[in-house]
């Protein structure tokens, strides 16, 4: 038997929290993981799928409490391939959005680690959908703008004014601290009746919704005690989920 190691690196996006929507190729990863790098917004149960004998290691970051540094996971990676051999680095999402899944990949392969990357389900897109939101609807929105809503200076990113000059459907991901900024900016531009719609916990059984208008939703998450992490989704998609008109009629609803 060889014990020869072979140092491989593969990004997984392990969806947005519901453990069934990691993709079957993401699960084949993890169930032949020597080790597990999992950051804070993946689902704990996953990690019951790779191997009892594998290395699981948190390395999550979230509201500026960091477990590692950027560079000493990258380092880890390097350090545990060489050492373990097949390192899976499991995201919450996809890899590829907002998770700086290339700066791994490229740490990785300027050290002739092989890679290889599963693309998970966005919560940009997956959380809308299963709440009943569309982010595209013919005849209601033709595009969608996939905004972060703390760049890497902690600071709104700046695409937000301008996605909020179009009709498109605008969904902000780490955007709740930022709420009462974002809705200014709407409302610079005459869009205080655009619906809103704010989703705590997505896919989660602790999952909450918050629905309101540019105008409303900052006092609407305050009285709710919306929390991070959350889905903000600004567009009259929004109007489709099947309690809209509710919150309309009462100014504010939470839907459980």
């Amino acid at each position: 038997m060889s014990n020869t190691i072979n140092p491989k690196l593969t990004l997984v996006g392990a969806g947005p929290g519901d453990i069934e929507l990691i993709t079957v190729k993401g699960l084949n990863a993890l169930q032949k993981a020597d080790v597990v790098l999992y950051d804070a917004l993946v689902n704990k149960e996953l990690l019951s799928s790779a191997p009892d004998n594998s290395l699981k290691i948190y390395v999550g970051k979230r509201n500026n409490q960091h477990a590692y540094t950027q560079d000493q996971i990258n380092s880890l990676i390097v350090d545990l391939a060489f050492t373990h051999g097949h390192v899976v680095r499991l995201k919450g999402g996809d890899p590829f959005v907002f998770g700086r899944g290339q700066e791994e990949i490229d740490y990785a392969y300027a050290f002739n680690i092989e890679t290889e990357v599963v693309p998970g389900i966005s919560s940009s897109i997956g959380v809308p959908a299963l709440t009943g939101i569309p982010v595209t609807h013919r005849g209601v929105s033709e595009s969608f703008w996939v905004i972060t809503g703390t760049t890497k200076n902690n600071e709104l990113s700046k695409d937000v004014f301008l996605a909020a000059k179009t009709n498109a459907t605008v969904v902000i991901l780490m955007g709740l601290s930022k709420l009462k900024e974002i809705t200014e900016i709407f409302l610079k531009e005459n869009k205080g009746t655009t619906a809103v719609a704010l989703i705590q916990n997505g896919t989660l059984p602790s999952q909450k919704i918050a629905l309101g208008t540019i105008e409303t939703i900052v006092g609407i998450s305050e009285k709710e005690n919306i929390e991070a992490p959350a889905v903000i989704v600004i567009g009259e998609v929004v109007k489709q989920h099947r309690e809209y008109s509710l919150s309309r009629v009462n100014s504010r609803y939470l839907f459980n």
